[in-house]
């Protein structure tokens, strides 16, 4: 998926260049508000997004105390775990997600990683060098990646 901007609305306590957010979906109490197509209309449920810029006005939102701010966003690159063989920058692959069960392991959240469906194609732009101790054994490497689209 390209990298393409989008605009959208965000509590003004939320809108900082810079921070990042997994979009949820919209709740009972937007139903009515006039905002809801610009907060709603662009982003897509389960997917990571990254502030790039917010604008000066605010705007009312009976959701967000002190209203809510326009802002511009792209998807975010993701940090997930995948195994070590497959850990290759610029390789572009099919996420395969790490089965685990295990809530109290320190990885649980790169294993299951928000973000990203399976069978959805990323390209890995970077490999962290970090040592991986999973409990159950498995070899496995951090990267951050980058979805891209299925073609």
């Amino acid at each position: 998926m390209s990298k393409e901007s989008k605009i959208t609305l965000i509590g003004s306590k939320l809108a900082k260049t810079g921070g990042e957010f997994i979009y949820l979906g919209e709740i009972e109490e937007c139903k009515n508000c006039k905002f809801k197509r610009l907060c709603h209309g662009n982003l897509e449920v389960g997917r990571k997004y990254k502030i790039v810029s917010v604008r000066s006005a605010n705007h009312p939102c009976i959701v967000h105390e002190g209203g809510v701010k326009v802002v511009e966003v792209v998807l975010a690159d993701l940090t997930i775990m995948i195994e070590s063989k497959k850990a290759l920058e610029g390789v572009v692959l099919n996420h395969e997600p790490i089965t685990c069960d295990n809530f109290d392991c320190e990885y649980y959240s790169f294993c299951n990683s928000e973000g990203i469906k399976e069978g959805e194609k990323y390209k890995i732009k970077q490999v962290l060098n970090e040592k991986i101790n999973c409990p159950f054994g498995n070899s496995l490497k951090k990267v951050i990646v980058e979805l891209v689209e299925n073609k």
